[in-house]
């Protein structure tokens, strides 16, 4: 019966650590797809009257945004991903 409600609870904490995981997955990549497909292709012609570093924020996105914005979001997801390791004990050593 103990064993039962281990494996219970084991179970229920494994499906929490994967939900949470699908989430800041499934966050990330919709602020991927926003910067990269929204604001370097679809908005584009919206943020063509803002300048920076004398071209238009679409081709700026586009060019240069995305990828730093890609990038952030790589360290932010290995930085999230410690966090909830650690918080569900199976960080590595």
């Amino acid at each position: 019966m103990a064993d039962q409600q281990t494996a219970n609870a084991a179970q229920a904490s494994d499906q929490t650590y994967w939900s949470a995981n699908l989430r800041i997955i499934f966050i990330s990549l919709i602020i991927w797809a926003l910067v990269s497909f929204g604001f370097g292709i679809l908005l584009r012609p919206a943020l063509a009257g803002i300048s920076v570093g004398g071209t238009d924020l679409g081709f700026w996105f586009a060019q240069q945004g995305s990828i730093i914005v890609f990038l952030a979001l790589i360290f932010n997801y290995a930085w999230r991903m410690n966090k909830l390791d650690r918080e569900y004990g199976v960080e590595e050593e």
